[in-house]
């Protein structure tokens, strides 16, 4: 697929805004024409979506835990078909959760598996959000990433992370074209930088050379391209600042 959506934005990144801010309104404001979802906002999920058109804004992915979609699947199908989502991503797993060995990762590969066949019945597809774990090489020389993008599984590739677990993302957005469904556009600051902001930086901002990883997820098929801070210290500066880079990275590679 080509980017449909390259000015998109998690909004988790929006978690830490003061309570009297409007952030649909200031992202609407700000460039973006679709946002990423995650849990807090599927507690009243027609509400949301009325907030969405309100914005003119769609959320044509979502981030839900693993648990959720697998004991209630379900309910998560109403979620998407409320707010028009089409991509049911999984964004994580806690220590206690995440398997020790290659037998554990390529058990959770096929339970991933069984989940995106279900969700293909649905009309939904099914991607696995990455953060630095997934790249630290197991005892048999595997990477738990290629366990976890199992038959069916696409990848929302989190390239930021990538790079802090000390690997190539482009590499790896190369090796795994076209099972790509999303990329989350991050920035890490310099050595030493931002440490208020866990050493995040807004888009174009940081080290990572996104002139390049753009061009490389669109030629991995990448439709989304989702701006994301996980701590940013003013949420409006981070969506303006990162939707400006976005729009000049989309057309110098339009």
């Amino acid at each position: 697929m080509a980017i449909t959506d390259p000015i998109s934005f998690q909004l988790y990144s929006a978690r830490l805004a003061p309570p009297d801010v409007d952030v649909l309104k200031t992202l609407a404001e700000a460039g973006y024409t679709n946002v990423e979802t995650f849990r807090p906002n599927y507690e009243d999920a027609k509400g949301f979506r009325k907030a969405l058109d309100e914005a003119g804004l769609t959320a044509k992915s979502g981030h839900f835990d693993l648990a959720l979609a697998e004991d209630n699947l379900d309910q998560v199908v109403e979620i998407c078909r409320t707010l028009a989502i089409e991509t049911v991503v999984i964004p994580f797993l806690m220590p206690d959760l995440r398997p020790r060995d290659a037998a554990g990762w390529s058990e959770l590969g096929t339970r991933l598996a069984e989940l995106a066949a279900e969700c293909a019945d649905e009309g939904l597809r099914l991607a696995w959000h990455n953060h630095d774990f997934e790249f630290a090489a197991l005892a048999d020389g595997s990477w738990p990433i290629e366990h976890v993008l199992a038959e069916g599984v696409l990848w929302e590739a989190d390239l930021a992370w990538i790079a802090r677990a000390g690997a190539d993302p482009a590499a790896w957005l190369e090796r795994y074209a076209g099972r790509i469904a999303a990329v989350h556009v991050k920035d890490i600051a310099p050595a030493g930088e931002n440490l208020d902001e866990d050493g995040w930086a807004d888009v174009g901002a940081g080290v990572l050379d996104w002139d390049e990883l753009w061009r490389i997820s669109a030629a991995s098929g990448a439709s989304l391209m989702i701006a994301e801070h996980d701590k940013p210290s003013d949420f409006a500066r981070f969506a303006r600042v990162s939707a400006a880079k976005m729009r000049e990275l989309s057309a110098a590679n339009a």
